[in-house]
């Protein structure tokens, strides 16, 4: 007698999130089963890779990094030569500079690499801020306006600034916006309750539950990811059923197992290796945990990845 197995797709679906527009727009999420358990049920969308693309990208000093831009003087330059990398799926831009405690590069200057970047890619664009409460909702509610049409994620409302950002990229400028909270579902939550009070979609939603590099606290990264995606397809928990986005890339390329220099620690091996595998650890483990995009910066990570994907769905 032939073996039937039993599968067990959940009644609860995450929702399914489209960004970027025309052919080359993506849709994460709209899974009804565990991550990469294809043997439940098909895998709707597949998890997607996103490169990231910094506004002080001149400065990477990775060996592998620099040959690839080699040539590019401009965001928009990076930008494109980021969207021809194997395995890129979309465009994340970080606007680190304009941080009032670094650079403090002006609102009017992002927004005009922002609007460069978007005319010279084709590919969807999610929008990292510099981490400042207050220069974040200045640029994502600018960058919302100035890039109306394009269907971009901004990445993240916080509990501080959430009316801001969430009225003026999702309410004012029909964009997608991401709710970003540390490790706890229950912020996580509460977060995107509060989002929908505004009366932002939930299908206008991405969250960001916060990611560590591999080694540096991540087990509480894992608790929060299964917990979350548990409560979404057990429980039917419509609060925690938006997508999530892990942004690697920040957090794995500056612990010090990734920056340290071969001369300071020669026994740890190639500075560039380990950076590479840091990312790629990082991202599979999220991946598996279930967020449904991973932000990335090598190459060799990102079609790591990439492949890692398609081999599990």
């Amino acid at each position: 007698m032939s073996f039937t197995p039993k599968t067990a797709p959940f009644n609860g679906k995450i929702n399914a999130v489209t960004l970027g527009t025309g052919d080359q727009a993506i849709v994460i999420g709209g899974q009804n089963v565990l991550p990469f358990y294809t043997f439940d049920a098909p895998i709707e969308n597949a998890p997607k890779v996103g490169v990231e693309v910094s506004d002080t990208a001149a400065s990477w000093d990775v060996p592998g990094l620099v040959e690839f831009y080699a040539g590019c003087r401009c965001m928009a330059d990076y930008a494109k030569k980021a969207e021809t990398m194997p395995g890129c799926d979309f465009i994340a831009l970080n606007f680190e500079s304009a941080d009032p405690n670094g650079a403090n590069r002006s609102t009017a200057e992002c927004v005009a690499d922002a609007k460069a970047v978007a005319e010279a890619v084709s590919k969807p664009i999610v929008v990292l801020g510099c981490k400042h409460l207050e220069k974040d909702a200045e640029l994502f509610s600018a960058m919302a306006e100035a890039l109306a049409g394009k269907n971009v994620l901004f990445m993240s409302a916080k509990n501080e600034n959430y009316k801001t950002v969430g009225a003026s990229v999702a309410l004012a400028s029909g964009q997608k916006v991401g709710a970003e909270t540390a490790d706890d579902i229950n912020l996580a939550k509460q977060l995107n309750i509060m989002l929908k009070g505004l009366n932002v979609p939930a299908e206008s939603i991405v969250m960001n539950i916060g990611t560590a590099a591999v080694g540096y606290g991540y087990e509480y990264v894992a608790s929060t990811l299964d917990r979350i995606r548990d409560a979404a397809l057990k429980q039917s928990d419509a609060d925690l059923q938006m997508p999530i986005l892990a942004p690697v890339s920040t957090d794995t390329w500056g612990v010090k197992e990734s920056s340290a220099s071969e001369e300071d620690v020669p026994e740890w091996g190639n500075r560039e290796e380990r950076g590479i595998h840091m990312e790629i650890s990082t991202a599979a483990a999220n991946l598996v945990g279930g967020a449904d995009a991973v932000i990335l910066r090598h190459p060799a990570a990102v079609a790591t990845i990439k492949s890692f994907i398609n081999e599990l769905v």
